[in-house]
């Protein structure tokens, strides 16, 4: 642009990289360096205020753009500054473009020179955009190309602009006048236009374009000729770029970026079906300089050495290198002993006054490089730059480097040795780098100690101290797993770290998904906690690799693992329809993902509208290799298909439903199956069928047709059209054999020919029983029944089986007859043959063993044991044997007892050990011998409380009674009574000890009972006493003489009755007291009534309430409290020889609703 009245400005920055090669202490005189610039071209408008340019630089530098001390000065590359002019279009007036229709004509636009970029376009001066097309287009000179014209291309307005980006201007070129004549306007043309093959209008003559590397290719081809040319592009002995891109309707081909194999020649082609032209082009692609090998940025070196800078460059053409010092030509410094080769400088014997900025200058037409390079001549001692007494950590069998770097002139020789413990450091895993430092390979835990660094050279030494300590790796011992995990459920990976104690404060887990940290990218369903990752709730977006990455400040070590997330298949989509025929359809579908587990099945469903709509139901299971399946189906339905896909997790979603496919009716295509004759009553033949499913129909009018005939005897069939599915023939003889086929029809037609099935008419009672029974005796209880069966023609029926009955009539036991219900079995099929079981012996056996037996009433030396009698005796029983032993320690004598009574239940063993354990064994004895023993545990007690425990029984009631040992010993007792026709336990309430008997009302006749005396509520706890006992049976005579005296005795109770109240009459006429009013003046100190054995034992209203109820063994402890309440202490009473009661006692009874509770005496 300098040469279109542009003002250029070259300005001088430097710049030196801030990355040095060389590290100089700040207290030692440096070359400048500058740290930042600005470069590149610029442009000012005239309209701006201001414009910055930067120049920062380091190294004691004057403040001028040229960074410069007495040791040197550095130069940069060319800035350049452009002050644009305001481009303006010539003020003329174009002369009328005239041409015939059909020929080509070019407007030219020549646009002012400006600052690139710029857009150029053609309008009106309404500002309406002159349309463009493969016939006229606007080339990129900005001229617009008609290929060839027609008359509504006259215009009087055609204006090109020229807008300008960087100066925000657009101008505007006068307008132009096109007129285009009809071709029959002029009489030299005719009135036909005249065709003729393209013309190449640009470019108009073969060219070399030459462009950078990186720029964007530009070739144009414009063409005129009628009809409108089509243009083709061709690489010749090549093809065109991926990235080649046609515009301006084919007629600009543009490659971006062009790199050195887009070189070569290019050919445009026009052509329409008159011929072509053609036209190529040479590519040539260069490149601005570029380094190959940038000098170093600073060198030190001694006085007397060589010191070479190498500077290397590349480019196309090649790059043209230039040497200057302090900015200067290297040439003009005669006083230099140095040599010049193409791409380096060497100084020889260099001296203090050596010391410089060099510069090397790399340019072709396509740019300048510049580099500076920093020269410092100079000696000085050694100076360790590192710090003195640093500490280095490093893992176990890692490599370790301890820096000592040294700034010194000449280079200074580093030496490295232990110093505690004392030693070298020779060998295969020591070495001593360039810049000084030591590397020690694979350290191990002897390497741990100090070091120390020696640097010296020919102006003096120095030395630093290091040391080293050593830490164990850091490593995962339990890592991560590959886990398959459901939907939806929990997944957790474990990653579990062993490292240095000392670094376990400073440790991190961190976890990656993907590479991507899960706690700051990803949801709250994710936690972790001490190695471990959790994901709830696991979708489908958490399968990946996950990476457990675990550091300190020294090392690190990973893990990975990769979650596969399992779930049901995707649902099958897209069905369609095909091959659609009356019967039958093909279903296409797309598979769906299988998340994770193969699709096993695919399960397709119908649903249809006529007899079940809305209800989907299974029609076929085909293969998971199938995407189709041809489907069978029933007329007269209006049919909708889905597809479910099947995985080991589960079935998929349905897939959207498929199109409705409406079949038309038919003739059913079957008949009725399951066929069923019976015979419910004589006479009678009950024909029933499984009825076709409402699909089976096919068609309106479904009925069946019912046939049926004698087997053997009549050829004709008896037919009945029924719409139910059942139909009863009457009037049938008993028993014999019918044919019947059942045959589906409807509107459309019937079913195939049905099947014959066979059956009988109504069964009647058998006119006989079994004959020839006979027994056959197994053993005491078993026997083998048999019989003959019976006759075919006397079943009058199929044979369901045979009942046998039994019942017993007589024992060996008694001569009595035995009363006993009937049993009976029922032997299904035709067998003739049985096992009877469970029988009672006829003749005498061993005895069952006794159900119960309890140790109770234990004292110091004696128990007393109860049982009761076994429930099958097996005949008459003679007694009981008794065993027992001690079992402290060790297992006592055996010692035998011979208990002759058959109704004893109850024995007292006395002269026992004190305070010893016995086991007990009871056997049921008969004549021919004595059957299992029952055992029972028990002890001595050298503190028994209650003694002397025994009961006496009546038909419906029952007194226990005991006496204490010690006052006070134990509070309170239970009375505890079953009755063995239930089996349930019944608690009385609290009783107190100092009272010596309980009596128990209320029982049934002739019923065994079991009553125990134990000091605890529960049911399991131990008893003092126990005894079975059976209460007595009321006698016949009794009652009836109960009844016979009833007379007499209410007669003789009134006039008693008299006889009182005559007596009372008189003595309260005479002033005397009489009996009752005494007894009522008496004291009434309940002790006194209680105390005295020989007292009588009487009650009155007075008197504290007795028991009152019998309450079950499961209730709980509030309601012991509560009834024990209510209990009364029972007073002692004396009973006379035949052991009746002398005094009088109170019965129990429920308690009524109300709460009260009746009173007798």
């Amino acid at each position: 642009m300098r040469g279109h009245g542009s003002l250029s400005v070259r300005l001088l920055s430097a710049f030196f990289s801030t990355a040095l090669a060389l590290y100089i202490p700040p207290h030692i005189e440096q070359l400048p360096s500058i740290i930042a610039q600005t470069s590149g071209s610029f442009i000012g408008l005239l309209y701006d205020e201001a414009f910055t340019f930067k120049c920062e630089a380091k190294g004691n530098p004057n403040p001028t753009c040229y960074a410069s001390n007495k040791l040197g000065t550095a130069i940069s590359e060319e800035a350049e500054f452009i002050v644009p002019k305001l481009p303006k279009f010539p003020k003329e007036k174009p002369d009328p473009v005239v041409v015939i229709e059909g020929d080509s004509v070019v407007l030219e636009c020549n646009p002012p020179s400006g600052i690139a970029p710029w857009q150029l376009y053609w309008m009106t001066e309404d500002l309406q955009h002159i349309e463009q097309n493969e016939r006229v287009s606007m080339g990129l000179n900005g001229n617009l190309y008609f290929s060839n014209t027609l008359v509504s291309d006259s215009h009087d307005d055609y204006c090109c602009f020229a807008s300008f980006f960087h100066i925000r201007t657009i101008v505007q070129k006068p307008s132009m006048v096109l007129e285009v004549k009809p071709i029959n306007s002029t009489k030299e043309h005719g009135d036909v236009i005249s065709e003729r093959k393209p013309s190449i209008l640009i470019p108009s003559s073969h060219a070399t374009t030459y462009l950078k590397k990186g720029d964007e290719l530009n070739l144009e081809c414009i063409a005129e000729g009628l009809p409108t040319p089509e243009i083709e592009w061709i690489k010749m002995w090549g093809t065109l770029p991926e990235r080649s891109q046609f515009k301006n309707f084919g007629k600009l081909l543009s490659i971006p970026d062009v790199r050195e194999d887009d070189d070569g020649k290019y050919m445009c082609k026009a052509k329409n079906h008159l011929g072509e032209d053609v036209h190529q082009y040479q590519v040539v692609v260069e490149e601005s300089p570029s380094w190959q090998e940038e000098p170093l940025k600073s060198q030190l070196g001694a006085i007397g050495s060589d010191i070479h800078i190498k500077c290397t460059a590349r480019g196309k053409p090649q790059p043209t290198i230039t040497w200057k010092r302090n900015g200067q030509p290297l040439d003009d410094f005669q006083s230099t002993q140095h040599k010049i080769f193409e791409d380096s400088v060497i100084i020889l014997q260099a001296e203090e006054k050596d010391s410089a900025v060099y510069q090397c200058e790399a340019s072709n037409k396509h740019g300048t490089l510049m580099a500076n390079a920093n020269v410092l001549v100079m000696n000085h001692p050694p100076l360790i730059l590192t710090r003195n007494y640093l500490e280095y950590q490093t893992m176990l069998g890692r490599a370790v480097i301890m820096d000592c770097n040294v700034f010194s002139s000449p280079p200074a020789i580093h030496k490295w040795r232990r110093e505690d413990p004392e030693g070298s450091v020779d060998g295969e895993r020591y070495s001593v780098l360039k810049n000084g430092s030591l590397l020690i390979h694979k350290v191990l835990m002897e390497d741990m100690g100090q070091y120390k660094c020696l640097a010296n050279n020919s102006e003096g030494a120095a030395s630093i101290t290091t040391e080293l300590f050593i830490k164990d790796t850091t490593r995962i011992v339990d890592p991560p797993e590959d886990m398959k995990v459901r939907r939806g459920s929990m997944a957790e990976l474990e990653c579990q770290v062993e490292c240095d104690p000392t670094l376990r404060r400073e440790l991190d887990i961190v976890w990656l998904k993907d590479g991507i940290n899960i706690l700051s990218n990803f949801s709250d369903r994710y936690f972790t906690d001490d190695g471990i990752l959790q994901i709830l709730n696991v979708s489908h977006s958490d399968e990946g690799n996950y990476t457990c990455i675990v550091s300190t400040s020294l090392d690190q070590d990973s893990a990975s693992a990769y979650i596969t997330v399992l779930d049901v298949p995707e649902p099958p989509a897209e069905l369609v329809l095909t091959d659609l025929q009356p019967r039958s359809v093909t279903l296409h579908w797309v598979v769906g993902s299988h998340h994770n587990s193969p699709i096993t099945e695919f399960i397709i469903q119908y649903e249809e509208n006529l007899w079940e709509p809305g209800k989907w139901k299974e029609l076929l299971r085909v293969a998971s290799s199938q995407a189709s399946a041809p489907l069978t189906l029933y007329c007269h339905i209006n049919y909708q298909f889905r597809v479910i896909a099947v995985n080991s997790l589960g079935r998929s979603r349905p897939s959207m439903p498929s199109e409705r496919y409406k079949t038309l009716p038919c003739a059913p295509d079957k008949n009725p199956e399951s066929i069923k004759i019976v015979g419910h009553l004589p006479h009678q033949m009950d024909i029933s069928w499984e009825p076709l499913w409402p699909m089976e129909h096919n068609g309106p009018g479904l009925e069946y047709k019912l046939s049926y005939r004698l087997l053997g005897v009549e050829d004709s069939w008896k037919e009945q059209m029924v719409k139910r599915h059942s139909f009863v023939v009457r009037g049938t003889p008993t028993f014999v054999p019918y044919e019947v086929k059942i045959q589906a029809f409807n509107n459309h037609g019937w079913a195939p020919q049905p099947k014959v099935v066979t059956g009988y008419s109504g069964e009647d009672l058998p006119l006989a029983s079994p004959e020839d029974i006979s027994l056959e005796v197994l053993n005491s209880t078993l026997l083998k029944v048999s019989w003959s069966p019976v006759s075919q023609t006397l079943l009058r029926g199929h044979l369901a089986g045979y009942t046998v009955q039994w019942w017993q009539t007589q024992s060996r036991l008694t001569s009595k007859g035995v009363p006993s219900e009937r049993l009976s079995l029922s032997i299904p099929g035709s067998r003739t043959h049985t096992m009877v079981s469970g029988l009672k012996p006829f003749s005498e056996y061993i005895p069952d063993q006794p159900p119960v037996l309890r140790a109770t009433n234990v004292q110091k030396d004696s128990i007393t044991l109860v049982w009761s009698p076994p429930h099958e005796p097996n005949g008459i029983l003679t007694g009981y044997l008794l065993q027992y032993q001690t079992i402290n320690e060790t297992l006592g004598e055996l010692t035998s007892v011979r208990i002759t009574g058959a109704d004893t239940t109850r024995w007292l063993l006395q002269g026992l050990k004190e305070q010893s354990l016995y086991m007990f064994y009871l056997s049921a004895c008969t004549r021919v011998g004595c059957g299992p023993a029952i055992t029972e545990e028990g002890g001595t007690d050298p503190q028994a409380t209650v003694l002397n425990v025994s009961t006496f029984v009546s038909e419906t009631s029952a007194r226990i009674s005991w006496r204490t040992r010690v006052e006070g010993s134990i509070s309170q007792l239970y009375v505890a009574l079953k009755n063995h026709s239930d089996g349930v336990w019944q608690l009385s309430g609290i009783l107190n000890t100092s009272k010596g008997f309980h009596l128990l009302e209320g029982l049934k006749p002739g019923t065994v009972y079991t009553v125990r005396l134990q000091a605890s509520r529960r049911p399991d706890g131990p008893s003092l006493f126990e005894e079975v006992f059976k209460t007595g049976k009321v006698l016949s005579t009794q009652v009836m003489g109960s009844q016979e005296w009833f007379v007499w005795t209410m007669c003789g109770v009134a006039l008693l009755t008299l006889l009182a109240l005559i007596g009372c009459f008189v003595l309260k006429n005479k002033g005397g007291k009489y009996a009752v009013k005494e007894k009522e003046e008496a004291p009434t100190d309940p002790e006194s009534q209680a105390t005295d054995e020989e007292t009588p034992c009487e009650y009155s209203d007075s008197d504290e309430k007795p028991l009152n109820n019998i309450q079950e063994l499961a209730r709980d402890e509030d309601e012991e409290s509560e009834d024990s309440s209510m209990i009364s202490e029972d007073d002692d009473c004396e009973f006379n020889e035949d052991g009746s009661f002398i005094g009088e006692y109170s019965s129990y009874h429920h308690s009524e609703e109300n709460g009260h509770m009746p009173r007798t005496s």
